[in-house]
């Protein structure tokens, strides 16, 4: 029962300082669960992140349910998943009540586009530490190029990315497989 409450407040400390979407919350999940909890690996961090994105749904969601369920089955991947959203809930409840009376304030106005600022810095580190660790080999420079390519230039959905980047790699082994049977 311990184990599932600190769960719960993980997850729901995550859920507390995601600024902008699924993305920015990767630095805090690799913080907390790779880093100070040690209950993940960085390399289970990003094949959970890049399942959560390929699925419907919300990115912090899916990541929170995966995780917790890869802990404690499915109850941990309810606690988690309820972790995660507890705060937005009471966040966006609060927000609405008294949002409308604030939206045409000028500080209001510039204290979200600071949070956007941030938000985009965060995102930042996160893809530099995650190139560092991640991007070895010249084929996973060529798989990440073309990813970006894929993004900025034919609009296609992370999910498609993330398809292509799999059907990529097994036929990057598949070649490899016959190479080797060849010798």
């Amino acid at each position: 029962m311990r184990e599932l409450i600190r769960l719960f407040f993980s997850f729901a400390k995550i859920g507390v300082f995601t600024f902008g979407g699924g993305a920015a919350m990767l630095a805090l999940l690799h913080d907390e669960l790779v880093k100070k909890k040690k209950w993940i690996t960085e390399e289970d961090l990003l094949d959970f992140f890049a399942i959560a994105q390929c699925t419907p749904g919300i990115i912090a969601v899916n990541t929170a349910t995966i995780v917790g369920y890869k802990l404690k089955k499915s109850l941990g991947a309810a606690v988690a998943t309820i972790g995660v959203v507890f705060p937005s809930i009471v966040v966006i409840v609060t927000i609405a009540a008294v949002m409308q009376n604030f939206m045409d304030n000028q500080y209001v106005v510039h204290v979200f586009n600071g949070i956007r600022a941030a938000v985009v810095a965060i995102i930042a580190n996160v893809v530099i530490a995650l190139w560092r660790k991640n991007i070895k080999s010249f084929w996973q420079i060529v798989i990440f190029v073309l990813s970006i390519l894929c993004l900025l230039c034919l609009s296609l959905s992370p999910a498609m990315v993330v398809v292509f980047g799999c059907l990529f790699g097994l036929l990057r082994q598949i070649m490899l497989t016959i190479k080797d049977k060849a010798k």
